[in-house]
């Protein structure tokens, strides 16, 4: 025969703990001592907050962050959107040696590698653009560089784009920026791509052509 309790999942003791008297069946009073809880905790906080904004910057409600107007603290060793070095004169301290290029394992860094004036300088990128809607921020290009040519130490972490294609920093926006301050805080405005710019052509040709064979961007070809 089997058992009543079992199949109806009522405890045999019925003064075991896990049954619920009748004032905790219509659960009112923890609603109301939840809804106490909350706002005492929302006054207080709001409370402090106000203080803050009218300037009594020892106030701080809960643990809040009033962003942008104020920024979390970062590490310096947060990986942070690339840039490239220059040198005195202003060029890329890049040589176009594609080392970057080839141990990237999202495949979104893209060279295209001419002569520089200069001829103790082999080569100099004509072309350097990355994909930062493929990049995973490995920071492998920056472990894998000779030269010391790129960095992800801007502290720029807010870009966007309303394509695919304006997730694409050329040479000339990486050249641009400059490192970030001690507390990580960025000295660089955030790089504007161009289909955030009006009246700028749409990138859709400067992404279509990086899968061109890297023998054919004055680099060796890939093994």
């Amino acid at each position: 025969m089997a058992n009543r309790y079992a199949e109806s999942n009522v405890p045999m003791d019925r003064r075991h703990p896990s049954r619920m008297t009748v004032r905790q069946r219509f659960y009112l009073v923890e609603v109301l001592a939840g809804l106490r809880l909350t706002g005492v905790r929302f006054f207080a906080n709001m409370w402090r907050h106000t203080l803050h904004a009218v300037g009594i910057k020892a106030a701080r409600g809960a643990v809040t962050i009033q962003y942008p107007e104020e920024r979390r603290p970062y590490s310096p060793r947060l990986r942070s959107l690339h840039r490239l070095v220059r040198r005195e004169d202003g060029s890329p301290r890049c040589v176009a040696c594609m080392m970057c290029e080839t141990v990237c394992p999202a495949h979104c860094i893209y060279i295209v590698a001419t002569e520089h004036p200069n001829p103790d300088i082999e080569k100099v990128p004509a072309r350097f653009d990355i994909d930062l809607g493929k990049c995973v921020f490995c920071g492998y290009c920056v472990e894998a560089c000779p030269e010391d040519a790129i960095r992800m130490d801007t502290g720029i972490l807010e870009f966007a784009s309303y394509s695919r294609a304006g997730m694409i920093y050329t040479k000339e926006m990486l050249l641009a920026l400059e490192p970030a301050q001690a507390d990580g805080a960025p000295t660089s405005p955030v790089p504007i791509p161009a289909d955030r710019k009006v009246g700028e052509p749409q990138p859709e040709a400067r992404r279509a052509d990086m899968g061109i064979p890297r023998a054919e961007r004055g680099g060796e070809p890939q093994p």
